[in-house]
């Protein structure tokens, strides 16, 4: 009897702990035609009322548990620009140095809208950097 008091309470906190006031958002980002190798999806909702929720992108693919109802997006997919020395100094290790590929409309000033629906919603993003 005690251990099925103990089962019973380890399922209903197990429950009552679950994400089930989330929904899951996949897809891919593809940038001029190919797979974004890395970079991050944001989530802001547009009522304000739930938190920002952000994932990032590997090989084209990404994956956020997102609040259902409508959302802005944010797409933001660095790239390389050069090199920098961490010091002055001759053998200094160097940094990359990157800046942001994308036009400020997947981003700064996103014209990207997604509504979250409960579930599993998939959501892919070609987008150009013109």
């Amino acid at each position: 009897m005690r251990r099925s008091l103990l089962l019973l309470s380890a399922c209903l906190v197990a429950v009552g702990c679950s994400n089930s006031n989330t929904a899951t958002v996949t897809g891919t980002v593809v940038v001029d035609g190919q797979p974004a190798k890395m970079g991050y999806v944001s989530f802001f909702a547009v009522d304000g009322h739930a938190p920002t929720v952000g994932a990032r992108i590997v090989d084209g693919r990404y994956t956020a548990e997102v609040k259902p109802g409508l959302c802005n997006v944010q797409v933001r997919v660095p790239k390389q620009v050069g090199e920098k020395k961490i010091y002055d100094t001759p053998d200094s290790p160097v940094h990359k140095v990157m800046t942001e590929s994308l036009p400020s409309k997947y981003n700064d000033a996103t014209e990207l809208r997604f509504d979250v629906q409960p579930g599993t919603n998939e959501n892919d993003y070609n987008l150009t950097t013109k």
